[in-house]
Order: C-alpha cells, then sequence, then structure tokens
C-alpha cells in the first residue's frame, strides 16, 4: 500500500510540476529550477515536495491556479 501512495505521490507532485511550469511560462516566467526535490524522494514512502521554494504539490496547483 505504501508504493502505491508513493507511486501517486510522485505522480500528482510530476503534474504540479509541469502544470505550473505551463502558467508561469504563459506569464513569461521561467524558473528553471522548477521540479521535484530530490531530498524528498530519499525517505522510505517518498510524497515529494516541488521545488522552488519548496512548495507542495497543492500549493504549487493553487499558484498555477491564480494565473488561470
Amino acid at each position: 500500500m505504501e508504493a502505491r501512495h508513493s507511486a501517486l505521490c510522485a505522480e500528482e507532485a510530476e503534474d504540479a510540476v509541469k502544470e505550473l511550469r505551463a502558467e508561469l511560462a504563459k506569464a513569461g516566467i521561467i524558473l528553471p529550477s522548477l521540479g521535484l526535490d530530490p531530498v524528498s524522494l530519499v525517505r522510505e514512502a517518498p510524497c515529494p515536495l516541488v521545488a522552488s521554494a519548496r512548495r507542495t504539490p497543492e500549493t504549487a496547483l493553487r499558484l498555477a491556479a491564480v494565473r488561470r
């Protein structure tokens, strides 16, 4: 069950990064460091953070929604 949770967390985090990157690009903003935080991936049951001021995937999605 933990492996499935970790896989879902990683997928959601990757989706959040893609969506945030796309929305920021529409505004002409490029954040080269935007991605998954490597430190958060090394836990036994990883649920990664979005790197760039270490936002959670949910916060990254909220930031993307503001741009819409």
